[in-house]
């Protein structure tokens, strides 16, 4: 195989943050603005911070000024708990959506370029699932910069990251969490372009890999997102929880899948059928094209099943239109530019003299690493792994519950992110040192990357990863069932046994794509075992998981899943109640955060 693999050189920072998007350098500032001086290790997958998927969102961010005369924190709280099916937990809305103005504010202060009104206020724009007065009629309550708010986003929390001295191991990946008597110590890390194992040992290690839908046939994720930190919580016998809360956004462009930011019908967008028709009025008289994803989701698909749907041309993708040919032009020009030329770049249609084809796709987990409402990582429903935070969309804390809101995950990943860095702050005050390195260090990635290197196979890693994503998409998808969800974990054990054949093109550790895309694989099948397990065991549909042998949610499954699978195939299942602290309160309006009925 050539020379044995072995950890070239140990680093020792305080802090270790993997991944260094939205979420994880929001933490990273806030630990160096109330402790100057920290030093912070950053390992991006990327070959820069700024292509971190944070930097891909469009539409805005979700905040109520507290001054507002029309919204309400309360509203946005409510819209969340109904949004979420019910399922999220209470102590972290409260949390989010109260101190969602203040981070606004910090973002400006720090250099966000908001979109901005005639008067001179930051500008809001309506998204799905937002509404005033407990659902009576659609808020204005995303803030944005045009069409690029995560860019805005990125740009803002990676200067201040470089102004504090953070040092980021770019096109560089976590590939084993380190423990020492239960409490974790930092990880190993693999540097794409030198072929070189690192250990990182820190007092505290924060994980902040973002999402993992690429194991869909149609996905808005970036190549990245893989499920590599939900496998490396899966490795270290710690467990994830909702892995069957998957959102699937309703517009994706056919073909790429690329998202056509909810902000299009934010604006005035409206989703039409083959006949023309304006079909969301049937199914969400109130909100109509602004309902929330998952309704939205079901209902292109109702309409495709029924067909009202149509094929594109090229793609031979069944889709809906949506008609953005009413929209002002300075808006065209001024809000939705960027993604509307996306359109015209990927199927060659003009938005505002043209129907534009989109069709459901791949987006967001609901789910994650379940942590408490401090970001730390739980290892079962009571106790938390020393040294061991999470936050963004790799995290559940669980604010999103089986359907998150849109402009709700910027806003997670910037206040979630503050929090988990001032708990962070306050543990390094009286943290131990991480000591030396682990005897055992590296044994379970070395014999990873060994198996891949001594691979002698013919079948090519893409066979299984295009096989996977139609599988996924066909059985684990929008609707689901027992039968199909049954046949997909038998063909996923099919799967994983051809994934250890594979031809492996090139021997050298260094810039070697194939071996990356081996370990990325073997993270992606994983995670679609866990998810269609989770998906088989939960006979309800809540949210974005929805059971056509089961089309009602039951009050029998009022839980959050926790899995486990160390071994692969064998996925254990507990539970972790869902936090019902404002309606048990009995606060004002309480009874709007019972287990309510959810329409639009």
């Amino acid at each position: 195989m050539g020379k044995k693999l072995q950890i070239d050189s140990i680093l020792r920072p305080e802090v270790l943050v993997i991944g260094a998007g939205g979420a994880g350098l929001r933490c990273a500032v806030e630990i160096c603005e109330r402790r100057p001086g920290t030093s912070i290790i950053a390992v991006t997958k990327v070959y820069s911070p700024q292509k971190s998927h944070t930097a891909a969102a469009q539409g805005g961010m979700a905040a109520v000024d507290p001054k507002d005369p029309v919204d309400k924190i309360i509203y946005h709280m409510f819209d969340t708990w109904k949004g979420s099916d019910c399922s999220s937990d209470q102590n972290i809305i409260k949390k989010v959506c109260e101190s969602a103005w203040e981070q606004i504010l910090w973002l400006e202060r720090h250099g966000m370029h908001f979109s901005r009104t005639e008067e001179g206020r930051i500008a809001k724009r309506p998204f799905g699932g937002h509404m005033l007065n407990f659902g009576k009629v659609k808020a204005f309550r995303a803030c944005y910069e045009a069409d690029r708010t995560g860019k805005g986003i990125m740009d803002t929390v990676w200067a201040e990251s470089l102004k504090h001295g953070v040092i980021f191991l770019n096109q560089s990946v976590a590939c084993e969490l380190l423990f020492r008597n239960g409490r974790c110590i930092g990880a190993i890390v693999f540097m794409e372009q030198n072929g070189k194992f690192l250990a990182v040992l820190a007092k505290a290690t924060i994980m902040a890999t973002g999402g993992k839908t690429r194991m869909y046939q149609v996905s808005t994720n970036c190549r990245q997102n893989t499920g590599d930190g939900l496998a490396l919580i899966l490795q270290a016998g710690l467990p994830v929880m909702d892995l069957e809360a998957v959102q699937f956004h309703p517009t994706g462009i056919v073909g790429p899948g690329i998202l056509a930011s909810e902000a299009l019908r934010g604006e005035g967008g409206i989703l039409r059928n083959k006949d023309g028709e304006p079909f969301m009025e049937r199914y969400a008289p109130t909100a109509k094209d602004l309902a929330p994803r998952d309704l939205v989701s079901r209902c292109i698909m109702n309409e495709i099943r029924e067909g009202r749907g149509c094929v594109h041309p090229d793609h031979k993708l069944p889709h809906v239109w949506l008609d953005l040919r009413h929209i002002p032009e300075h808006v065209h020009r001024t809000r939705i530019q960027e993604v509307c030329g996306f359109f015209c770049k990927f199927v060659g249609v003009q938005p505002q003299h043209e129907l534009c084809p989109v069709t459901p796709t791949a987006h967001y987990q609901m789910g994650g690493s379940p942590t408490n409402e401090f970001g730390e990582v739980q290892k079962d429903a009571q106790e938390v792994v020393p040294g061991l935070y999470a936050c963004g969309e790799f995290a559940a804390a669980s604010l999103h519950g089986h359907n998150r809101l849109g402009t709700n995950s910027l806003l997670e990943l910037i206040t979630m992110g503050q929090v988990v860095g001032e708990r962070v702050a306050a543990y390094l005050h009286d943290a131990e040192a991480p000591g030396d390195l682990p005897q055992d260090a590296g044994s379970h990635v070395f014999s990873q990357f060994s198996r891949y290197l001594a691979s002698r196979g013919k079948t090519h890693y893409a066979e299984i990863r295009d096989a996977l994503r139609v599988l996924m998409m066909e059985k684990v998808g929008v609707f689901r069932n027992e039968k199909g969800l049954a046949e997909a974990i038998e063909k996923l054990k099919e799967l994983k046994q051809m994934a250890r054949h594979m031809k492996l093109s090139s021997r050298s550790l260094i810039m070697n794509q194939d071996l990356l895309q081996f370990w990325e694989l073997d993270h992606l099948l994983d995670v679609s075992m866990v998810i269609a397990h989770c998906a088989l065991a939960r006979k309800e549909s809540r949210g974005g998981h929805y059971r056509e042998d089961y089309p009602e949610r039951s009050p029998e499954f009022q839980y959050h899943t926790l899995a486990y699978m160390t071994e692969y195939g064998k996925v254990t299942l507990g539970r972790r109640p869902i936090d019902m602290s404002i309606f048990e309160a009995r606060g004002e309006h309480y009874e709007k955060f019972g287990i309510i009925e959810r329409k639009y």
